[in-house]
């Protein structure tokens, strides 16, 4: 009998756990770019899936941001026909255009590609090959840029994207493993050079600090930001309850939110209703930031009369008469 590679085995356990009890007669679909943690997902996917009853297929996204990527998507959905997979599918998309850098315009056209595909097949779930070294460089990027504990929590091993379950089943596990797994099952990654492209925040993480961190405090290093990624995702998910809580009383029944049950909040919570209602008005997630939340409050805890908080997509909030009111865009 075949001895089986123990990171062809690390990778199915973390498959097999990511699905078991999953909602749903779906399939799940793997979201594979070709690279090693991504195919080494989809490799054990194929195999676990199916032992669970539930089917599984594949979407890989071509960004067209480089020569050769729709012959590299065609490789993947000819891997993935081969290895059972199904449905499989490959989604052309035009980063091009939209608000952010290249790396956030690319990952926002990758997950509305994702969602619609999933939709389309009424998936049970998304998977993902983030793995560790995914997490601890999420991590130190969120520390450099004063994310403060949302951005430190990292990437969650499960969270709702449009409605449709987005799971991260290898965020225990290492990129030394994947990339071992693809050659224990003889399988050749692709190398996407933007991993390596300078011009890239996490290019330079990856090849630079997060190896400088390993030579100087050891490889533990790297367990234990994602483990503080843990510890601090878990303490956030009371600090989010807490601020639901607080927005509902918050509430003003003539509209907007009370003044007094909001300055009664500590800090921490306040900031969070804060942000939660903001982007309830219609803010855009990723434009909202601290300095907009920090006018917020300031309407409430160092109210002097001013004028109206500036909020992201053309939002004002003005403070009338004890409560926080929305005032048109413009």
């Amino acid at each position: 009998m075949a001895v089986l590679a123990p990171p062809v085995a690390a990778i199915r356990l973390a498959v097999r756990h990511a699905l078991t009890g999953l909602a749903g007669d779906g399939p799940v679909l793997v979201a594979c770019s070709g690279g090693a943690d991504s195919l080494a997902l989809a490799a054990a996917t194929a195999f676990v899936a199916p032992r669970l009853g539930r089917p599984a297929g594949l979407v890989t996204v071509d960004h067209g941001l480089q020569e050769g990527s729709a012959e590299r998507a065609a490789e993947v959905v000819a891997w993935a026909a081969d290895v059972g997979l199904t449905p499989v599918e490959s989604v052309r998309v035009e980063p091009a255009g939209r608000p952010g850098g290249p790396e956030a315009a690319a990952r926002e056209a990758r997950y509305e590609a994702l969602v619609a595909v999933a939709g389309r097949h009424r998936a049970a779930a998304v998977l993902t090959g983030h793995t560790r070294d995914d997490q601890a460089e999420t991590v130190l990027l969120a520390l450099a840029r004063g994310a403060g504990p949302r951005g430190l929590a990292g990437m969650p091993d499960r969270r709702e994207l449009a409605g449709v379950p987005l799971l991260r089943p290898l965020l225990a596990v290492t990129r030394e493993q994947t990339h071992a797994a693809c050659a224990a099952l003889g399988l050749k990654p692709w190398q996407d050079p933007h991993n390596v492209d300078p011009a890239y925040a996490r290019a330079r993480v990856r090849a630079e600090v997060l190896p400088a961190l390993v030579r100087a405090l050891g490889p533990g290093v790297l367990d234990g930001l994602a483990r503080t990624a843990r510890l601090v995702a878990a303490d956030t998910a009371v600090l989010d309850d807490l601020a639901d809580a607080a927005l509902a009383a918050a509430r003003h029944p003539d509209g907007g939110l009370a003044v007094p049950e909001l300055a009664a909040l500590a800090p921490a919570v306040r900031g969070r209703v804060l942000h939660a209602w903001a982007r309830e008005l219609g803010a855009p997630p990723g434009a909202l930031s601290h300095r907009h939340v920090a006018a917020l409050e300031a309407l409430v805890v160092q109210w002097h009369g001013q004028g109206a908080a500036h909020l992201p997509g053309g939002f004002r909030v003005l403070r009338r008469a004890g409560r926080l009111l929305a005032a048109d865009p413009g």
